[in-house]
């Protein structure tokens, strides 16, 4: 009788922890995101950290800047706007001042659950059908919204950026929303000098995001199990939509 050979079976690799795939996610990305394919989805960590940054960001616009000068910031620094709004009379353009600036600061304090979560649950939806459908994924909603939150971590870096350039002593009149950190090339244009189409796209052209799309389309391929050039199409794709759509409104508005 013969002896049967009993193949040792190998246990599989221990999941990452929630801060293990953060610091990974701008070290050695791939672990980040095979981790979430391997089922650990987990992605309130990075969530916390991005709101705790956009807070920091704001309670440094708030202290340094204010947000009455941010509304007049943005009407000054769109021509037009402020052609349009000088003809308004007084008691009008004071609402409309109103308007502009305790809506930007409404925005703002929510955005950690405007953009955050709702933007995020709904871009993962449009991230899945497309990866899925149009290059033959298998991802799940579930791995690819945690791929978002990872994905998305670098624009920490420009909100540290930002408060240090408030902080530096910035003048408060000269301080733009759009472009409050030298990350992308608007922060190196005038506004007010610059067509407005053209000052859209500059301010599209942001390293911190090009690092964001280039994670997004590492972790999309990863957890779909397809081409690392197919998640960067998705990645890239969406966002040279909605780039063409915003500098498309611009060039209406301008």
């Amino acid at each position: 009788m013969s002896d049967i050979g009993v193949q040792a079976v190998a246990e599989p690799a221990p999941g990452l922890t929630q801060m293990q795939r953060i610091t990974n996610t701008f070290v050695a990305p791939s672990k980040t995101f095979e981790d979430i394919k391997r089922g650990n989805r987990s992605w309130w960590l990075p969530f916390l950290i991005m709101a705790v940054f956009t807070y920091i960001f704001f309670f440094a616009i708030t202290t340094k800047i204010g947000w009455a000068t941010v509304a007049e910031n943005i009407i000054r620094m769109n021509p037009k706007a402020e052609e349009r709004l000088s003809q308004l009379p007084a008691d009008q353009r004071e609402m409309q001042m109103k308007g502009v600036r305790y809506g930007t600061e409404g925005i703002f304090a929510a955005s950690p659950i405007l953009f955050g979560l709702g933007f995020s649950a709904l871009s993962a939806a449009v991230l899945l059908g497309t990866i899925n459908f149009v290059f033959g994924g298998r991802a799940t909603y579930g791995s690819v919204f945690a791929v978002s939150f990872y994905a998305f971590l670098p624009w920490i870096v420009r909100s540290v950026l930002a408060v240090v350039v408030i902080f530096s002593g910035i003048a408060p009149e000269s301080f733009n929303l759009n472009t409050p950190a030298p990350t992308s090339v608007g922060a190196f244009l005038s506004p007010q000098d610059t067509n407005l189409a053209l000052y859209t796209f500059a301010t599209w052209l942001d390293f911190t995001t090009i690092w964001c799309l280039l994670l997004l389309g590492i972790g999309l391929a990863t957890v779909a199990r397809v081409k690392r050039s197919s998640g960067y199409m998705v990645a890239f794709g969406w966002w040279a939509i909605m780039l063409i759509l915003s500098v498309g409104w611009a060039a209406i508005r301008g």
